[in-house]
């Protein structure tokens, strides 16, 4: 007898059939979403704000610090909203505050040097508490409701979003500093989230349909499983992957932001930087798809210590004061590709080994450590080279935290086969989420 009913036809079309248009719109998403931004811009404003303002190298990144820390604290929270009410709503209009946040940040006040740097730090606090929700917390979790068998594939695509922004952001606001000022820059840059990822959002961005939804175990089942937040902070699992996001995260973080001024230690003028900052962000690109292609193929341990082990070799080469061009874009390239793995793996270890039932905030909680370590990172190495003269002695112990971070994640075990029955979604729960993805 032919089975016509419109659920299962529906289902039987494959993931990216049903959901490559909200893949596609989440990739800009996190593009242009607060996640990269900052960390794009932040080290070509070290330059004119000094000039300025006789602003620090630490006095210029604290920024960094100030929005890693609210976003660290506000990640559980954004991902409650985005469990309970849906994560279109969340999603967007964290967007639409934080592309207005960023472009305010160019009336910070001129004149007094002091009350200057108040004010700039104030609106950084601003973007802090509007854009965590343009994070990649709602968006991999639209992502993840959408794929089960390619899950690692299109958790790739997705974060590609922070590779399009690292190829893009660092040039144009090379460019806008230039030729219009730093304060001009913000604004420019603010065009990206509130022009093109906004729109396309509103247009197309939403959560699957009970029946979109694809078979996530052995007996077909489509409602959500998974553990619950409580529950997943009694497992032993999520505090190696907490462990190693921390430790991975402020090797990274600290490196990426400071990586303009590294650079012109070795000579290499902000032009170039930019330029490398490019190749950077092609080696989170390639990281992304090479990463989720591998997780959908072997155990994520295996996958994750090769790959995030790859930027102790970039920390070696930006050792010293005289790599040229060549080596820092090797070093750049290494660099980026494990941040593109590290991000990858956030998303997937989280719903491989928690679920999708309360995913919004375990990955909230999961992403705390990324956003301490970034928030600290920065201030560590710009206080290193201000007190010693060279960034050498903390890039020295990044090498052993990309080997012991990587390594943490060997100990994570099997992927669990199943949850709990009673760990399921209600129907409640279902409407609430289908009404608020129609929103």
């Amino acid at each position: 007898m032919a089975i016509d009913h419109p659920g299962y036809a529906t289902r039987e079309r494959g993931e990216f059939s049903l959901g490559w248009k909200v893949l596609l719109v989440s990739v800009f998403g996190v593009a242009f979403g607060a996640s990269p931004i900052p960390f794009n811009i932040i080290s070509f404003t070290i330059e004119p704000l000094a000039t300025e303002f006789g602003w620090s190298r630490t006095q210029a990144v604290i920024p960094i610090t100030i929005f890693g820390i609210i976003a660290s604290l506000l990640a559980p929270l954004f991902g409650w909203l985005a469990d309970r009410y849906g994560v279109r709503r969340v999603a967007l209009a964290s967007l639409a505050a934080f592309g207005l946040a960023f472009a305010a940040i160019a009336f910070t006040p001129r004149g007094d040097a002091q009350a200057a740097l108040y004010s700039y730090y104030g609106l950084w606090v601003l973007v802090g508490l509007v854009g965590i929700g343009s994070t990649p917390i709602t968006w991999s979790r639209a992502v993840n409701m959408w794929f089960f068998k390619r899950k690692g594939l299109a958790l790739g695509i997705l974060l590609m979003g922070t590779s399009i922004a690292a190829i893009i952001i660092p040039q144009v606001a090379q460019w806008a500093i230039a030729n219009y000022g730093w304060r001009m820059m913000f604004v420019i840059i603010a065009a990206f989230p509130l022009l093109i990822a906004l729109p396309l959002g509103i247009a197309f961005f939403r959560e699957p349909a009970p029946e979109e939804r694809p078979k996530t175990d052995a007996t077909g089942g489509t409602a959500l499983t998974g553990v619950t937040l409580g529950q997943a902070l009694r497992d032993y699992r999520f505090w190696l992957i907490w462990l190693s996001i921390l430790t991975i995260a402020f090797a990274f973080g600290g490196a990426f932001v400071n990586m303009v001024p590294i650079l012109a230690d070795h000579g290499l003028p902000a032009k170039v930087a930019a330029t490398v900052m490019t190749i950077l962000g092609l080696g989170i690109l390639s990281g992304r798809i090479i990463t989720g292609v591998l997780l959908d193929r072997f155990w994520a341990g295996y996958v994750a210590f090769p790959l995030l082990c790859l930027p102790a070799i970039s920390s070696y080469v930006l050792l010293g004061t005289d790599s040229g061009f060549a080596w820092a874009a090797v070093g750049g390239f290494l660099l980026g590709f494990a941040a593109g793995a590290e991000s990858d793996l956030i998303a997937y270890l989280a719903s491989r080994y928690f679920g999708m039932l309360h995913y919004g905030k375990i990955y909230g909680m999961l992403y705390m450590p990324f956003g301490l370590a970034s928030a600290a990172s920065p201030i560590v190495y710009a206080y290193v080279r201000d007190t010693t003269g060279s960034y050498d002695p903390i890039l020295t112990a990044a090498i052993f935290m990309y080997v012991v971070g990587g390594g943490l994640l060997l100990l994570l075990g099997r992927y669990p086969q199943a949850f709990p029955q009673d760990l399921t979604e209600t129907s409640a729960a279902i409407s609430v989420r289908a009404s608020a993805g129609a929103a």
